[in-house]
């Protein structure tokens, strides 16, 4: 599996990667724009990330606005719904809104609120289907 990790938190971003080690290879970005170029360029090169672990408050460019950009390359891009890379959107953030916003309106595919621990992710990770 291949994932990418979108923390501007130095502490979660590490230990977030380091929970994700063991599926695979586990990249990592510091807001939403480098978040949507290094998926971008993952689709390019034919190696798609098959998640991608997106906070919502990052400087720059938020993960709201890079959801919505991923999900538009994915269309732009006829890749159907099942094979789109699986978003877990994690963070502080538990208001009906930003969950109707993320989950509903912004095609993610979970919602994790943080703290984030290993069973907690492992156990999304699981119910997603994806595999190590």
């Amino acid at each position: 599996m291949k994932s990418l990790v979108v923390e501007d938190d130095f502490i979660s971003r590490t230990v977030l990667q380091k929970m994700l080690l063991d599926y695979g290879r586990c990249d990592a970005a510091v807001n939403g724009k480098e978040a949507v170029q290094a998926f971008s360029l993952a689709v390019e090169e034919g190696d798609p990330y098959d998640l991608i672990c997106l906070d919502i408050m990052m400087p720059e460019m938020d993960g709201k606005e890079a959801l919505n950009l991923i999900r538009q390359k994915e269309r732009d891009m006829n890749i159907s719904p099942k094979d789109e890379s699986k978003i877990i959107m994690i963070t502080a953030l538990d208001t009906a809104k930003d969950v109707i916003d993320t989950y509903y309106k912004g095609g993610c595919t979970a919602y994790l609120v943080k703290p984030i621990n290993k069973a907690k992710i492992t156990g999304t990770i699981s119910d997603l289907g994806l595999k190590k």
